[in-house]
């Protein structure tokens, strides 16, 4: 069987190095907030070229964590609204109305899945005070154009970079596209950790300072606490695992950037449509998504011969009965898009034979 996402396997690579950096803060004897945690927001601030890293407990928490300081900052307030993909994955909406502020739901472009800027100004209102681009799949959305709406009309720009770890853009990496970014390191994306961790990169040392204090209690001196904050912090032994493999980043990024590439070039079933190539060589893939009018029956006709799957993702988020207050919106984009998408294996650890038969059998696949 070839695994969707190995994660023996691709944490095996890091040996015995991760084992190692566990066990030293296993032992360490401090467990939050130490030097490990320190160690590595100073490495991801430098690699994402910014100031400021602040440790969350995921990624979730680190998007709500951006938005509550801007709340308490003054730069919003509760109402207030949020231009954001359609095509996401829910936690991008969840962590806006978390916030007590309320998104708008923005169709994406229908052949990188990612926000379409030409449709962002048409969403614009007199409460609008930021959009949060997602970098779906690994590919950074048009930040350039993002960014100069977001000029024009005084907007933040926070970047739901979940998907998009080490992703460049015009030469910068993601984390440092606009005002914010918000990071996973859930176990399965391009830097994860061994359990749940998050964090958030900005420029902006009052943001950076908010955001730290909320994520701890909305405490900057412990027993002092200035906001209504929440517990969410990276753990040392995380922080320890993460500062492991950040170095290797760069590599296994290239390295699912072969297999894509490979992918792209050999699928030639008439019925599956793979993603169009990226020419600059910017998509890090954490997601490999196809597109098919026949989804079920490629992904069974895939399970038999023994590759596995995943669908990113079966129901947009405003036909999902958390978000049901958004259910008489007609997005026909993004409604397609979640209709076809089906996921390839695609990471680090797979071999040359193991791409050769994901292709072999997309290829041999028939209506």
């Amino acid at each position: 069987m070839i695994k969707y996402c190995d994660l023996k396997e691709i944490n095996r690579r890091y040996e015995p190095a991760l084992t190692e950096a566990v066990t030293r803060a296993a032992q360490s004897g401090w467990y939050i907030r130490g030097k490990e945690c320190e160690q590595f927001e100073s490495l991801f601030a430098e690699y994402c070229d910014c100031k400021y890293c602040i440790g969350t407990g995921n990624g979730l928490d680190a998007l709500t964590i951006i938005l509550r300081a801007y709340c308490e900052t003054g730069a919003m307030h509760h109402g207030d609204e949020v231009i954001v993909p359609a095509n996401t994955y829910i936690a991008t909406i969840l962590a806006i109305m978390e916030a007590g502020l309320k998104p708008v739901l923005c169709e994406p472009y229908q052949g990188s899945c990612n926000i379409n800027p030409e449709l962002i100004e048409s969403l614009i209102t007199s409460r609008t005070r930021a959009i949060m681009p997602v970098h779906l799949y690994g590919l950074v959305a048009d930040m350039e154009k993002i960014n100069a709406i977001a000029a024009r009309h005084s907007l933040k720009v926070i970047e739901d970079s979940a998907q998009a770890h080490g992703a460049m853009y015009k030469g910068k990496r993601t984390g440092c596209l606009g005002d914010a970014a918000a990071f996973s390191f859930y176990p399965g994306k391009n830097l994860g950790a061994l359990g749940d961790g998050g964090a958030i990169t900005t420029n902006d040392q009052q943001l950076a300072d908010t955001a730290r204090a909320i994520a701890n209690y909305g405490s900057h001196k412990k027993y002092t606490n200035i906001y209504r904050g929440v517990n969410s912090r990276l753990d040392e032994i995380q922080a320890a695992a993460l500062s492991v493999k950040l170095p290797h980043l760069d590599a296994d990024n290239e390295r699912r950037r072969e297999i894509a590439h490979k992918y792209i070039g050999s699928i030639t079933n008439p019925s599956v449509t793979p993603p169009t190539a990226d020419r600059d060589g910017n998509h890090v893939y954490h997601i490999f998504a196809i597109a098919t009018p026949y989804r079920e029956e490629l992904k069974a006709h895939l399970q038999e011969l023994g590759i596995e799957t995943l669908i990113h993702y079966p129901i947009p988020p405003h036909k999902q009965e958390a978000l049901r207050e958004f259910s008489h919106l007609h997005l026909p984009i993004t409604e397609e898009i979640h209709a076809r998408v089906l996921s390839l294996p695609c990471h680090p650890a797979m071999s040359d034979s193991d791409v050769e038969k994901v292709i072999r059998a997309v290829n041999s696949f028939r209506i």
